[in-house]
């Protein structure tokens, strides 16, 4: 008898999907991320899951504003993940 999925080998689509402790391998839902501000283009670093206001150090501008889950980044702010 075969099983309709591989348990061992999921799409990685399948994966993002699944719980962060029932992965077949354990990983974080939260990264670090650069975000470059709109005004002054300075690079900052940011927790993705930011729980508080995160200002621009040169220009005072508000990057990103904490939600519940993922910090909400201000319009016309562009970011990119760190590699580890």
């Amino acid at each position: 008898m075969t099983l309709a999925i591989d348990l061992l080998h999921p799409s990685p689509a399948v994966e993002k999907q699944t719980h962060k402790l029932k992965r077949v391998v354990q990983s974080p839902n939260s990264f670090y991320m650069d975000v470059k501000c709109s005004g002054c283009q300075s690079i900052t670093s940011l927790f993705s899951h930011a729980d508080t206001v995160v200002a621009c150090r040169k220009c005072s501008a508000v990057l990103s504003q904490p939600t519940g889950g993922l910090a909400r980044l201000s319009e016309g702010v562009s970011f990119r993940k760190k590699a580890l």
